[in-house]
């Protein structure tokens, strides 16, 4: 993709050149703004995400802890619609920290609804979907956590943190835990599971752990999840500008969680955090339940037909790559390649051709990788298996 979009800005400004030539009474600064229109045009085609969706889901992607002026963020909620917009996502919730908010003096507001309120709005114009939700801010125990879907961020604006949840239950709300690995509540970064925690979850009023918060991975978190049937979550938690705080112009991307619903509506997406399909994105890394992994690197990854090079025995293939992760894979099958060495790349919506050296003519075979930058688990990959078929 890259490439053809450089070969093509190549000939636009060819073109350019040959009618500024031609009409040199055009101003230079028509000339240079037509050919920075043209290049901010396929920067914001890459910036889209984009993944596959997988066998009896849509996959949606989303961010569910984003921040704005109405608690502790920088922006008005409509840029928060622009970034969402940009990058492609289907669903995004504004949650907003109940009790702190620094920016009370200057903009004051009694309904902590506001924010949802204006959003919800602003969004109306565009295919995004805002899901109404809320942060309760707390020590640890318990923590930060996220409430989504609820009907009135009011009723969890109250001292005591255990009926701040149950007012969460009653409004039908799916809660994860934020930043449990955050170094401001635990100086060590270790997420450990207290005993309020595992009475919340005993209770059914948390439901999911943030995998991925903002900068940060936690291999712990990702056990806490598998251990207790916990949603994999991965947020932005956002508080100033995406482009900024994910380097987008360096090749960079925010934090999402990729949710797999029957359908590409609030209800659905309500329905599957609550099964726990998810698998969150971060940094080019792909985290959650090996299941749910599985399902989207097949849907990713497929390898197209071989044919042998000549008399030789070695037999060129391409995989091609229909997401926006490039995936790094290690060769586990029992053949050698001709030239790469068991690691490859293959490059996000691109494709990589390697060479197999079977050793005889085959009609087909087997072909086994290792996700490197998959986890189901701690330092645990999935595999990736395909029968490729000779032509």
């Amino acid at each position: 993709m890259r490439i053809v979009q450089i070969y093509i800005g190549l000939y636009i400004s060819i073109i350019l050149h040959k009618i500024h030539r031609m009409f040199r009474s055009i101003p230079i600064l028509i000339f240079c703004a037509f050919t920075l229109f043209t290049h901010s045009a396929y920067s914001q085609l890459e910036r889209k995400i984009d993944f596959p969706d997988v066998p009896g889901y849509v996959t949606l992607k989303t961010d569910f802890h984003i921040h704005t002026v109405f608690s502790d963020g920088s922006v008005w909620p409509d840029i928060r619609i622009q970034e969402a917009v940009r990058d492609g996502l289907d669903a995004i919730s504004l949650t907003e920290h109940l009790e702190y908010l620094p920016h009370e003096e200057d903009i004051p507001y009694p309904d902590r609804n506001r924010s949802y309120i204006i959003a919800k709005e602003l969004a109306k114009p565009h295919d995004l979907i805002v899901i109404h939700g809320t942060e309760i801010t707390r020590d640890l125990p318990p923590g930060h956590a996220n409430a989504l879907f609820i009907t009135d961020a009011n009723k969890m604006n109250v001292e005591d943190p255990m009926k701040a949840y149950l007012a969460a239950h009653e409004q039908g709300a799916f809660v994860f835990w934020n930043h449990p690995n955050w170094i401001r509540q635990r100086e060590d970064g270790r997420v450990v599971l207290t005993d309020m925690h595992k009475e919340l979850v005993n209770q059914n009023l948390l439901h999911g752990i943030e995998v991925v918060n903002d900068l940060t991975y936690s291999d712990d978190a990702l056990q806490v999840a598998l251990a207790n049937n916990l949603t994999v979550m991965g947020t932005s938690d956002i508080h100033g500008l995406v482009d900024w705080q994910y380097r987008l112009n360096d090749g960079g991307h925010r934090p999402i969680t990729l949710v797999f619903a029957k359908t590409r509506t609030e209800e659905s997406i309500k329905e599957a955090l609550f099964a726990g399909r998810t698998v969150t994105w971060f940094e080019n890394i792909l985290a959650g339940k090996e299941e749910h992994l599985s399902r989207l690197l097949k849907a990713s990854l497929i390898a197209q037909p071989a044919s042998y090079i000549g008399p030789s025995t070695v037999a060129q293939m391409k995989i091609k790559n229909r997401s926006h992760a490039s995936y790094i894979l290690k060769n586990m099958s029992d053949y050698d390649f001709q030239s790469h060495s068991d690691i490859i790349e293959v490059p996000a919506q691109g494709e990589v051709t390697i060479g197999i050296m079977t050793l005889s003519h085959k009609s087909s075979f087997n072909l086994s990788f290792e996700v490197l930058n998959a986890l189901s688990g701690k330092r645990k990959h999935p595999q990736i298996d395909f029968t490729v078929e000779l032509e």
